[in-house]
């Protein structure tokens, strides 16, 4: 077996919430990166992946637990760990070479051996003849380039890519992976073992050696998958089509029956799923068209609905939450009724959504019997604000708060008025007098 170079051992971390109380982001976490090998991270968003590449970067710290550096503790930044961001982070500006010689300047590199490494990582990378342009100058494909030179000048061990190529059209960030593999296969790049985190299955599955699938709330591995195929991996083939399938299995199975990932603090405080009402339908009306009676394999119906995996899962989250499609082993099968609703006219559409709020989204139906218990049916929306960050920071809990507004307003269990920040009751529903 290889050696290890990076060890988490039960690593933990929280942050504070509005109101002083810790909210745990990540848990008991055990994860060993060794020499020779790709690891794809899959999770959520909100899951703490990043967290977690951000604690093994030595960027912060653990609160619990072990993070080790070939056998050493790591308290701060590791001259042989290096990080890439989605962002691609340049500083605007510095030109090519020099955004790409800021490590080396950190470390007290003359400039001549500066200039000479990073010309090399700037050729490597392929973008020899830019090293004079601005990052305004440059396509994103290519900006994502220099922040991927600027972590290789440094020659680092262990390289982490955060979404690196997420912020990119299709094909460009298809070209920059096969690029990376490529370097990485050839022997080109001084790194030993790289960590990748992505929405993309199907990029986890060409690149990695390893998959692991986080779960949330708080962030743990949750399930592990080795994939013992020679590169390259053509996408299309039996193989890589049987794996994504499983991936896919593995990334839904709380769904069909596995322990939840619901926050045990508070049932008000599901993350709930991003996804709107139009498009619930959408997949909904697909599966009803569907030939094999309602069903279909996840990785098809990502072909056939144009989403990415980004965008479907947490549709398919909430479909199965609100039992209008079952999930299980990787498919998705419409329910009797998810198909009573496809057939329904509008009205009927209206009433079997709300009815399966109310029953299956506990926020929801928290907020409807808050508001029946006013005498005016109404409250400010900062009253479930404060609720929810009790458990999650500002930004997830307005984009939770937000999710069960859209869904309320549109199964008629409560409405918002965007003037006035407040949440009341339909007009004509009971008002608790």
């Amino acid at each position: 077996m290889t050696s290890p170079i990076v060890e988490l051992k039960r690593v933990g971390k929280s942050f504070r919430s509005a109101d002083g109380t810790a909210r745990s982001v990540l848990e008991d976490v055990d994860f060993t990166l060794r020499e020779g090998e790709i690891v794809a991270l899959l999770g959520q968003s909100g899951s703490g992946k990043s967290t977690l590449l951000r604690i093994m970067a030595g960027l912060i710290p653990a609160d619990d637990g072990d993070v080790r550096y070939r056998n050493q503790p790591l308290y701060g930044p590791a001259r042989g760990i290096a990080m890439v961001f989605q962002s691609f982070a340049l500083f605007p500006w510095l030109t090519v070479q020099q955004n790409v010689e800021l490590g080396l300047e950190a470390r007290g590199i003359s400039p001549e051996e500066r200039a000479v490494r990073a010309e090399k990582a700037i050729e490597l990378i392929g973008l020899s003849g830019f090293e004079g342009a601005l990052p305004r100058e440059l396509s994103g494909g290519m900006r994502q380039r220099v922040g991927i030179a600027r972590a290789l000048v440094v020659e680092p061990e262990v390289l982490l890519m955060d979404e690196a190529f997420s912020a990119l059209d299709v094909l460009t960030g298809e070209r920059l992976r096969e690029d990376i593999l490529e370097l990485w296969q050839g022997g080109q790049m001084p790194t030993k073992a790289i960590l990748v985190v992505s929405h993309n299955i199907e990029e986890a599955v060409v690149m990695a050696d390893r998959v692991l699938v986080f779960a949330s709330d708080p962030g743990r591995v949750r399930s592990e998958l080795a994939i013992n195929l020679p590169r390259p991996r053509d996408p299309n083939s039996p193989a890589i089509r049987s794996l994504i399938d499983e991936v896919y299995a593995l990334m839904t199975a709380s769904r069909a029956g596995l322990p939840t990932e619901e926050p045990a603090y508070s049932p008000y405080a599901a993350r709930l799923p991003e996804a709107g009402v139009s498009s619930m339908e959408g997949v909904l009306e697909l599966l009803a068209a569907h030939p094999f009676s309602g069903r279909a394999d996840l990785p098809q119906l990502v072909e056939e609905s144009e989403l990415t995996d980004e965008e479907l899962l947490p549709i398919v989250n909430a479909l199965h939450m609100l039992e209008f499609a079952i999930v299980a082993h990787g498919d998705i099968q419409l329910s009797s009724l998810g198909q009573h609703y496809v057939d329904g006219n509008n009205a009927l559409r209206h009433e079997l959504f709300g009815q399966q709020l109310l029953t299956h989204v506990p926020l929801a139906a928290h907020i409807r019997h808050s508001l029946e218990q006013e005498e005016s049916g109404e409250l400010p929306e900062e009253a479930f604000l404060k609720l929810l960050r009790e458990s999650m920071n500002t930004e997830e809990a307005e984009r939770v708060l937000n999710v069960a507004i859209e869904w309320g307003r549109y199964g008629e269990a409560f409405e918002y008025n965007y003037h006035t920040g407040t949440i009341h009751l339909p007009d004509g529903s009971t008002d608790g007098q």
